[in-house]
């Protein structure tokens, strides 16, 4: 059986054929089929509940997180504006108000 690829923006397994080109029937996202061949090496970075994130999202931290190297800590349910998608176990760079810049992991975040 023809397995069809998972949508590269949003990462739904609902997909379809449409001539030479590939549909998702979730955010209508189309690309072809020599493309998806050149996609595979790209990231898809998840909240704790699965939603796909983007650079400059809103996010919430879901779980008290400590500063390391100081006494700071950034509580469960603050917002984080406009954050940046990079490589690497902390795969958020963002800037705190009251705290500053700092890296989180995607698991203990919900996108806002």
């Amino acid at each position: 059986m023809n397995e069809l690829p998972n949508c590269p923006q949003c990462g739904s397994e609902y997909t379809y054929h449409d001539g030479s080109n590939f549909v998702c029937s979730l955010c209508a996202h189309e690309w072809s089929q020599d493309a998806d061949e050149n996609n595979d090496d790209l990231k898809v970075v998840k909240d704790a509940n699965g939603n796909v994130l983007q650079d400059g999202d809103t996010i919430t931290v879901i779980k008290d997180l400590k500063v390391k190297g100081s006494s700071l800590v950034v509580k469960v349910g603050t917002r984080v504006k406009n954050i940046r998608l990079v490589e690497g176990d902390h795969d958020i760079d963002c800037k705190i108000d009251g705290i500053g810049a700092m890296k989180l992991k995607s698991e203990f975040v919900k996108k806002a």
